[in-house]
């Protein structure tokens, strides 16, 4: 019998505030304070309505990310912005290195 899966890939999911703070645990408020700090984007640039934003998958990443660091090193989340970003730039150089076919990985 065949079995039908409905599936999204993450990486083109949008997610509206209240999905992504469900979905990683937080409250709308702490999504809030991040995209007023500029820690985090959003995909609508052009709503200041919290109701109307829509965040991608990497801005789920981000914020799990961010989650870590405040809890387990007790970060502000000024810092664990900034550690976020180096490493998305860590990964993204990681991949510019091994599609040059610098790295045997």
């Amino acid at each position: 019998m065949p079995h039908e899966i409905d599936a999204v890939l993450l990486e083109d999911a949008l997610f509206s505030l209240d999905e992504l703070a469900f979905s990683c645990h937080v409250s709308r408020e702490w999504i809030i304070e991040r995209v007023h700090w500029g820690l985090l984007q959003r995909d609508d640039v052009t709503g200041t309505n919290p109701d109307t934003w829509q965040f991608d998958s990497r801005s789920l990443l981000r914020v799990k990310r961010i989650i870590r660091v405040e809890r387990d090193f007790e970060g502000n989340p000024e810092l664990a912005g900034l550690v976020a970003d180096l490493i998305e730039e860590i990964e993204t150089l990681r991949t510019r290195l091994h599609a040059s076919g610098l790295t045997e990985d």
